[in-house]
């Protein structure tokens, strides 16, 4: 569903007006009629016009007085001026008053239609040019070779090219925004707008204008209307980062928009038809923020319609050489094989952000030569050498470099013995953790309750 552009027609002379309402109808547009300037400027401080096409001459209130008082209220509505062959002059006088164009009478329905289509994109144009200064990011594509990434790439290439919506989870820095982005660039929706809202970045009483714009005199200091992102998004994909932490009572909003299509803004009273796909992420449990009062219920299921879930750095290790190569890449820095080996062993709680914040630290510390060790952070080598302690048999008893059956002063268990099978069981349990794993480390720890490290460590010790 596309949106119906509000049209404000403003002439003195019935007939004209009349003209025009029934040529905006017949291009598919909503006309609103004025029959002076004064009237035309009331209607416009109520919001929710989107072009006006004026006389110039009118003798209350001129064309030319309009535009002034629209431009001293910060009412940012495009408009063409109507005028007759003589008045050139004064037409560019309008424009300089901010007219986006104008109109020579007599005029027919194609180029009245040809310069209104001229005055709303040139709208769109600049809402988009002044969204995308704003957000403007260094983007980053998906990188990795792992089982966990091609799966997620399969599942991306999967989702994109259809409408549903779509929820994205994952702890903090694993990229969910960069997944997103995938999703929009594989979409029939690609040349439009992909607009990003953190709802967690945003104050709870500006969430809902930064959602839903409003109108002017919405509340104290809203000098002029404002259209919100679902608006910006129109045709695109608006991705809601962190939904969450959305104040509970507007998700009753939000859940209305979605199931609806439409959209009213703050202080308004009219439905805003928007044609958008919404990505939702959220590094919560979606379930365990449902049981704590955080996201309701119906909500969940309406963003719920396909979910991805984005592996930890620590559960695709293979890749940590690849991403750190392709951050490098920008600084022409290099990383050697010891401090690559650092990298691929330490946990990264912060993920694939922690790795790139980590990495650009280091290419200001080397200075331009190749990063070693010296140049990461001491809790990276720290763990490191604590992963080395407990993986070396040489540094364990004699009992840990002993086949499984041993206990810890060394001498073979009697059968039937407490620790052969303590042993026998911890074997036995870490097989089968192994197995249900697909022999992924990281989830076969965390199905055994106990640290990577620790499961390394066993493995050393039982020669499994």
């Amino acid at each position: 569903m596309s949106k119906t552009n509000n049209i404000l027609a403003v002439d003195d002379e019935p007939s004209m007006l009349r003209l025009l309402e029934i040529s905006l109808k017949q291009a598919g547009y909503q006309p609103v009629l004025a029959s002076d300037g004064y009237q035309a400027l009331e209607l416009l401080r109520k919001g929710g016009i989107d072009l006006v096409i004026s006389d110039l001459h009118m003798p209350i209130k001129d064309g030319l007085q309009l535009l002034a008082a629209m431009q001293q209220e910060h009412l940012d509505v495009p408009a063409i001026i109507v005028t007759a062959q003589g008045e050139i002059s004064t037409a560019v006088e309008a424009m300089k008053l901010g007219a986006s164009d104008y109109i020579l009478r007599p005029f027919d329905l194609s180029t009245l239609e040809i310069a209104i289509t001229r005055a709303l994109s040139l709208k769109r144009l600049k809402q988009e040019n002044t969204y995308l200064r704003a957000e403007a990011s260094q983007t980053t594509r998906l990188i990795g070779n792992s089982p966990a990434m091609q799966q997620l790439d399969a599942a991306i290439r999967q989702v994109a090219p259809g409408k549903a919506t779509t929820l994205i989870t994952g702890e903090t820095g694993t990229g969910k925004e960069l997944v997103a982005q995938a999703i929009h660039q594989l979409s029939p929706r690609k040349n439009a707008l992909f607009v990003a809202v953190n709802c967690a970045a945003i104050p709870a009483d500006m969430l809902e204008s930064e959602l839903f714009g409003h109108e002017r005199g919405a509340f104290t200091g809203a000098i002029k209307e404002r259209i919100g992102k679902f608006e910006l998004a129109d045709g695109g994909t608006l991705f809601l980062d962190e939904v969450t932490e959305m104040p509970i009572t507007l998700q009753a909003k939000l859940l209305r928009a979605l199931q609806q299509g439409s959209i009213e803004r703050l202080g308004g009273n009219r439905q805003i038809p928007v044609d958008i796909r919404v990505l939702a992420a959220s590094n919560r449990d979606p379930k365990q923020a449902i049981a704590e009062g955080k996201l309701r219920d119906d909500l969940y299921y309406r963003l719920n319609v396909f979910r991805l879930d984005l592996p930890p750095l620590r559960e695709r290790r293979e890749d940590i050489p690849l991403l750190a190569a392709h951050f490098l890449q920008a600084h022409h820095q290099q990383l050697d094989e010891q401090a690559s080996m650092a990298l691929s062993a330490y946990d990264w709680p912060g993920n694939v952000r922690e790795l790139e914040n980590i990495l650009e630290r280091a290419t200001i510390i080397s200075s331009g030569e190749p990063i070693d060790l010296r140049h990461l952070p001491a809790d990276i080598i720290d763990a490191v050498n604590l992963y080395a302690v407990n993986s070396d048999p040489a540094n364990t008893n004699a009992a840990n470099n002993a086949t499984p059956g041993s206990n810890e002063s060394g001498n073979s268990p009697r059968p039937g013995s407490l620790p052969l099978a303590t042993e026998q069981l911890e074997i036995s349990m870490i097989k089968a953790a192994l197995q249900a794993t697909a022999d992924n480390k990281s989830k076969a720890a965390r199905l055994l309750d106990i640290s990577e490290r620790s499961l390394w460590y066993k493995l050393s010790r039982y020669k499994l």
